[in-house]
Formats: C-alpha cells, sequence, structure tokens
C-alpha cells in the first residue's frame, strides 16, 4: 500500500499540477465537447479525481498523462449518458450578428476547420489537436500516449493529409 503524503506535500504537487497542466487540459476538453462550460467543468471533475488519488499516496509515472486520461475518461462518461443534443444548444455555437466582417470571416474558417478535423479518424484527429490545438511537441504527444515518437509522426502526416482532403472537398 502506498505511503500516505503529508497533507502540505499533496497540496504542492497538486497545485504544481493544477498550475502547470489546468489551461491545457481545459483546453483539450473544450476541443472534444465544444462547450466551455461543460469543458470547465470536466476539467474541475478531473483535477478533483486527481487530488484524492494524491491524497491517497498513488504514485505517477507521469502526472500529466494520467490528467488527460481522467479527462478523456470524464469525456467518453459523458458522451455515453448524454441522449441527444437540444436545437438551442446548437444555435448557441452558431454565428453571432455583433461580429465584423473580418471576425466573422475567421470564424467561419475556424469552424471549417474544426469540422473538417471532427471528420479524421482516430488517431490521427486526436494527435493533430494535441500538436496544433494544445501545442504540444511530438515528444510530449509520444509520452501522453505511449506510443514511439515515430509513430505520432506518421500520425501527423497522415492525419494532415486527411485533413488537407477534406479541406478540398468542404
Amino acid at each position: 500500500m502506498p505511503k500516505r503524503p503529508s497533507r502540505e506535500a499533496a497540496e504542492k504537487i497538486f497545485t504544481d499540477a493544477f498550475t502547470e497542466y489546468a489551461d491545457a487540459i481545459f483546453r483539450h476538453c473544450s476541443f472534444k465537447l465544444f462547450d466551455r462550460a461543460l469543458a470547465h467543468d470536466i476539467t474541475q471533475e478531473a483535477f478533483m479525481k486527481t487530488w484524492v488519488c494524491i491524497e491517497r499516496g498513488d504514485e505517477f509515472e507521469n502526472l500529466r498523462a494520467f490528467l488527460y486520461r481522467v479527462a478523456d475518461n470524464l469525456i467518453i462518461d459523458y458522451i455515453r449518458k448524454k441522449k441527444s443534443v437540444s436545437l438551442d444548444a446548437l444555435q448557441e455555437q452558431g454565428f453571432d450578428p455583433g461580429m465584423d466582417d473580418q471576425t466573422a470571416e475567421q470564424s467561419l474558417e475556424m469552424q471549417r476547420a474544426m469540422a473538417a478535423l471532427h471528420k479524421l479518424e482516430e488517431p490521427y484527429r486526436t494527435t493533430i489537436a494535441q500538436r496544433y490545438v494544445e501545442g504540444l511537441s511530438v515528444t510530449e504527444i509520444a509520452e501522453l500516449t505511449d506510443e514511439p515518437p515515430n509513430t505520432v509522426s506518421v500520425r501527423l502526416h497522415r492525419g494532415l493529409d486527411q485533413l488537407r482532403s477534406h479541406l478540398r472537398h468542404a
């Protein structure tokens, strides 16, 4: 049974992890869910579950990878429970008539790119999102996914080819 850390040590581990990874976990959740409030809730729940593990004395080979896995599992649980998307929720993500022309055009381009990205097969979609949305390096992605860096590079290359194809035909 792992030795439980002191309260101060557990708080330091947790605080350091939150400071370093909270924004990245939130972006990851936002990207997968397209709902900022829900992404915030799942990020918070992921850190709460991680706190329980830290306080219990669980040891982590890679705390960052653990946080991503917890967040992904929470997202999967949410999606499984979700019955349907309401029309109101879809309208909330739509065009804002208060935007100027350039902002509106950028928003439409971003929506087009995100729609194309979501058409990609897994694991290409996640790998591209980790690299270009979350800003992780190939080495960091390899570490998070327990894959060799070469595999990650190949996924990026093939995923970008698929993405270009989807954008050309959109």
